[in-house]
């Protein structure tokens, strides 16, 4: 079996798809997309396809290290989330010639079920308490929103009441037992984080997301003993060479790589297994759609330090169109007490409804992030 051809398509609200095809009529589906990037992912894809067109598919691993280190230059999310599409597809295509999940070809499932998460609150959080007691109503044991708008380095303290409000109305409207985790999305630097990682401690957080960027990985162990509450970062790292500093740094509880960033489903079980020896925890982040989704679950299925997947239905990102509007077999991510039952079919585990890709494809998204700035003119993390 030989790879035939290789084809990208970006799709609403913000996604782009990698459609691998083999001269046995076994194709593959992808997830490669930098949000904000994505058209310069599908042509970092484009250009890696000189690579593929012609070799085994079932050489995944070779395949992966030929992308990687034959380009001389590597890493970073535009080549890693090329990669991690690329990686996707070629499991699922393998998946499928062996007519089994992904997982089964990795040793089988530690598993029946993974947890999942739901978002609430938007980019300036608002309504959180009655959104996160619907979903506690809907099955979800766990919600996660952002914790704040743009903070200066120093900033007011009445910024800090509003975020201990929001969390506090979650608390109150689901219980002393519901898992809040609270995303600082990189938009809060190292003095406001150290005040808000203590003041937060009263609600018992699930986790603290990003309390700084990863840049600044040196100042986890600092912020960490402000507080008693688990420390969770990752998605803005790419490969097990960024996650063995942030090991070494300490002070993170839990990794977040994200799988269509992270080099895919080869890399992202290595990083899992380089947490497990650590003692970290692993919380894939996957804000995107649906073969993101499957395939962080079957890394999930067999990652025995896997605690909790973030999804994506009903986040504020989604505009136009969701996960399921891409998916035929529906059935297979639905949501029962606050948990997802493992991928079924062969390979990934997502029948893509390509019918429906291609007509989006037609008019690529052009999805960008907000340029947020300060009262002041300054540009802020968003």
């Amino acid at each position: 079996m030989r790879i035939s051809s290789v084809n990208t398509y970006l799709v609403r609200p913000r996604w782009g798809f990698v459609e691998i095809l083999t001269d046995e009529g076994i194709a593959g589906w992808g997830e490669a997309v930098l949000e904000g990037h994505a058209s310069t992912v599908a042509a970092c894809v484009e250009e890696m396809s000189d690579y593929l067109i012609g070799a085994d598919p079932m050489k995944i691993e070779d395949i992966w290290t030929v992308l990687y280190r034959a380009g001389f230059y590597r890493g970073g999310g535009v080549l890693m989330s090329a990669i991690a599409g690329i990686d996707q597809a070629l499991w699922d295509i393998k998946g499928k010639y062996f007519q089994a999940p992904v997982y089964e070809l990795m040793g089988g499932s530690c598993r029946n079920r993974m947890r999942v998460y739901s978002w609430v609150g938007g980019d300036r959080p608002t309504d959180v308490g009655a959104a996160a007691r619907e979903r506690m109503d809907a099955g979800f044991t766990a919600v996660k929103m952002n914790a704040t708008e743009e903070l200066q380095m120093i900033d007011s303290y009445e910024k800090i009441d509003q975020v201990l409000e929001r969390v506090g109305a979650i608390r109150d409207a689901c219980g002393k037992y519901f898992g809040i985790a609270i995303d600082f999305h990189g938009r809060v630097h190292k003095p406001m984080a150290k005040v808000l990682a203590k003041k937060l401690e009263e609600y018992d957080p699930m986790f603290l997301e990003e309390p700084v960027l990863c840049e600044h990985m040196e100042n986890f162990k600092e912020i960490a003993a402000c507080c008693n509450i688990p420390i969770a970062t990752g998605e803005r790292l790419f490969t097990k060479y960024d996650f063995k500093r942030l090991f070494e740094a300490g002070g993170v509880d839990i990794i977040q790589p994200d799988l269509s960033h992270a080099g895919g489903i080869t890399e992202m079980k290595k990083i899992a297994a380089m947490a497990e020896a650590h003692d970290v925890a692993l919380a894939p982040h996957c804000p995107l759609g649906p073969i993101a989704l499957a395939s962080c679950l079957q890394v999930d299925a067999t990652s025995y330090n896997a605690v909790i997947q973030e999804q994506s239905m009903g986040i504020h990102y989604n505009v136009g169109k969701t996960v399921l509007d891409y998916v035929k077999n529906k059935e297979d991510f639905e949501f029962t007490d606050g948990y997802v039952k493992l991928p079924v079919k062969p390979g990934i585990g997502v029948e893509v409804n390509r019918e429906l890709v291609l007509e989006e494809s037609v008019c690529p998204h052009k999805w960008k992030n907000p340029v947020w700035r300060h009262r002041d003119g300054s540009v802020a993390e968003w």
